[in-house]
């Protein structure tokens, strides 16, 4: 065969096009120059209640063991902060009694990852100090840190006042609704559950019944129905004379009062069904804040090149002809 010919032939030979292409992309990888993208992030306060009702265990841990709806709010920070892209970039808060505890203000979720993520899974209830937990306070004051900190906020929270609000209802929110986006995130089942009980070495002693917790705020003018219960009088008894009765020794998400919560400062609302989710729930609700970043392909280009490679050693698998040699006649 002509010289001629054994070129055609090598030329139409698989394995030389696939070390041929693998070559042309080896090149590529040199001259190949970072691609300019924009994506979008976020920028987040993230206040996470900490008061009793949170330690309740409504949820379903990764184990299949019940997990509290702290570990779950824990858990689920730590989800959001994985996925969001870098470049975005995330503040910590506490949230008991009523007001908020700022712990750092923003870093960026990936140089400063591993310190965020540590700070999410140390988060304990016995950094509480004080037992109330007045939601619409607390939530209020975080929307003006996020407001002064130039974030979105993410406040999640079972919406458990204690002790209750007042028949009147709770206080007004002075702000601009709107003015400050992000979500309310309830945290807790929606079917009623005893509250965990500890001692003063943080040991668990049992739950709360119903006399040990107050089931009525009787602050403030009696409720509506006040004059049709037993004993009342309007001067000495004008909450009744009967010890209250409730509910509040047990726990649930108050999903109704997080919404009317929602709708009076403009935030979004969203359940916390786990772990998983609250990013899509974040992207919807939160300002969208352009990142500057590129795309570089050379690994792309590399690993092509590699596979094309393998290839070549893998084409006397699947009866591929033998590359042939150009001979000198």
């Amino acid at each position: 065969m002509s010289a001629p010919g054994l070129v055609r032939r090598n030329l139409r030979d698989r394995r030389f096009q696939l070390l041929a292409g693998a070559l042309a992309l080896v090149a590529l990888t040199f001259v190949a120059r970072p691609l300019p993208l924009t994506r979008n992030g976020v920028e987040i306060l993230a206040v996470l209640d900490i008061t009793g009702s949170m330690n309740v265990r409504d949820y379903v841990g990764a184990d299949g063991k019940p997990a509290s709806r702290l570990e779950t709010a824990k858990a689920a920070l730590r989800e959001l902060v994985t996925s969001l892209p870098c470049g975005s970039r995330v503040a910590l808060g506490l949230f008991t009694e009523r007001r908020p505890f700022l712990l750092f203000t923003p870093i960026e979720v990936c140089a400063d990852f591993a310190p965020l993520d540590g700070a999410l899974s140390a988060l304990d209830w016995r950094m509480a100090w004080e037992g109330d937990s007045r939601i619409s306070a607390g939530l209020f004051r975080s929307v003006e840190m996020a407001a002064s900190l130039g974030t979105d906020l993410v406040f999640i929270t079972d919406g458990q006042e204690a002790p209750p609000l007042p028949s009147t209802g709770g206080p007004a929110f002075d702000g601009k609704p709107g003015a400050v986006r992000g979500l309310i995130v309830g945290a807790g089942a929606y079917a009623l559950s005893p509250i965990p009980r500890y001692n003063d070495r943080g040991r668990e002693t049992g739950f709360y019944g119903s006399g040990d917790v107050q089931q009525e705020n009787r602050f403030g003018p009696p409720p509506a129905d006040a004059e049709s219960r037993e004993g009342y009088n309007p001067r000495n008894a004008p909450f009744g004379a009967a010890a209250a009765s409730g509910t509040e020794h047990l726990s649930s998400v108050r999903e109704p009062y997080l919404k009317t919560l929602a709708q009076a400062t403009g935030l979004t609302y969203a359940h916390l069904d786990g772990p998983a989710g609250l990013g899509p729930a974040l992207v919807r609700a939160a300002t969208p804040r352009p990142l500057p970043g590129s795309l570089d392909l050379r690994p792309v280009f590399g690993g092509i090149a590699l596979a094309l490679i393998l290839a070549v050693f893998a084409a006397p698998l699947f009866g591929v002809g033998r590359f042939v040699l150009v001979k000198k006649v």
